[in-house]
């Protein structure tokens, strides 16, 4: 696999510009054109009897729409640095809805991991919706990060048709990484078959080893973390919602876990 098409959430955020600079950093290393998107909805007036005060706040919210786009557009501008071809989208439609239907054309969507905490509004494109409907691996990005070195690696592996598709996504970096640690957890980790992974990526010439943490715990989410931090690796790689995502946001479960606290990139693919 290879990337030749990279999209790239906009918003007015903290940490929007980073994105875009860690965006455009991988779309120079991968030779990749880069598309920043930017979208919101504008709010149906409420039922009001003067039906010429319904407009005049429509007329607003789109004159704040048409603002807000422009500024989303400036700052894609000024961070995508020497991407080496750049395009940009915008629209009236919902970020999360947006996204997915100008995605059909990529290789890897960057969002944002927490756009409401960072503060990008009604522009932010939250990443579990994202993940959910793309069909396309998303790389979620921690707030005030602007570049993804990828250099070591934890791929945090369960037999899953999830987790397959992500290895399969994340070759481009893997190939590249000085080191990739391929992570099972549970009390039946040494079955998921982590070796095998780690053989099947070894052919493809990453440098990997095989790591079954076969402890009991309640916390895989938080294990991966850990382990990722003693490993000092800034990607992880693994399937999301395997699961029903309703099922994870009323009980819990790795991915929203993982997409609530983790302090590095995570590619994922559902």
């Amino acid at each position: 696999m290879s990337i030749a098409s990279i999209m790239v959430s906009l918003d007015l955020g903290r940490s929007a510009a980073d994105r875009v600079r860690l965006a455009a950093d991988l779309a120079v290393r991968f030779e990749a054109g880069l598309t920043g998107l930017a979208a919101r909805t504008i709010d149906a007036p409420a039922p009001v009897g003067d039906i010429v005060a319904a407009q005049d706040v429509y007329a607003w919210d789109r004159r704040a729409l048409i603002d807000e786009l422009a500024q989303a557009r400036v700052v894609f501008a000024r961070n995508a640095g020497t991407a080496l071809r750049t395009d940009w989208r915008q629209g009236e439609a919902g970020a999360e809805a947006f996204l997915v239907r100008q995605a059909l054309a990529a290789d890897l969507v960057v969002v944002g991991r927490d756009p409401q905490g960072d503060g990008a509004g009604a522009l932010g494109a939250a990443p579990g919706p994202v993940l959910m409907e793309v069909g396309r691996p998303v790389l979620a990005v921690p707030p005030r990060t602007d570049r993804l070195a990828a250099a070591r690696i934890v791929v945090a592996w369960k037999d899953a048709p999830e987790a397959r598709r992500a290895v399969t996504a994340a070759l481009p970096f893997i190939t590249r990484a000085d080191q990739v640690f391929v992570v099972s957890v549970g009390s039946e980790a040494r079955l998921e078959g982590a070796g095998e992974v780690a053989d099947h990526l070894a052919r493809h010439g990453a440098h990997v080893t095989a790591h079954p943490l076969t402890g009991p715990t309640r916390d895989v989410a938080g294990e991966i973390l850990r382990f990722a931090a003693q490993q000092d690796a800034d990607l992880v790689v693994m399937g999301g919602y395997g699961h029903s995502r309703l099922r994870e946001w009323l009980l819990g479960g790795v991915t929203r876990d993982i997409l609530d606290d983790a302090p590095l990139c995570c590619l994922m693919c559902h």
